[in-house]
């Protein structure tokens, strides 16, 4: 598993990278009540606002890790938003993007380091 600096997990699944954000993120958030995902097929750019999560005491946007296509996106935490609160890291990903480069994910951090910047 690889993370950015905007608390967004990354692992590696094949020629996909399955995207969704930190146990720390969601903790920061509070109770999720809203998810708005990319659509199915689009070309996105890293840095891209792509996804919209409102909680009680704020609303946040998900930026493309890496440029690419979504492949798939979680329609579990649009139904079921608090599902990102119970678990960001598992069964609350977000989406499935085909990326341009793969190298580009020797640029993010490991868990270890990803520990030392949010301590």
């Amino acid at each position: 598993m690889k993370f950015t600096e905007e608390h967004e997990w990354l692992l590696v699944d094949g020629d996909v990278v399955v995207v969704g954000i930190t146990e720390h993120a969601a903790e920061q958030l509070g109770d999720i009540v809203f998810v708005e995902l990319p659509e199915e097929g689009a070309t996105v750019t890293k840095d891209e606002e792509i996804v919209v999560i409102e909680s009680v005491k704020a609303a946040s946007d998900i930026l493309a890790p890496l440029d690419g296509e979504i492949v798939e996106v979680n329609e579990a935490i649009v139904e079921n938003p608090a599902l990102v609160n119970e678990d960001p890291q598992g069964d609350a990903w977000f989406f499935k993007m085909k990326v341009d480069d793969l190298s580009a994910l020797d640029d993010f951090m490991d868990e270890a380091e990803y520990k030392d910047f949010i301590g």
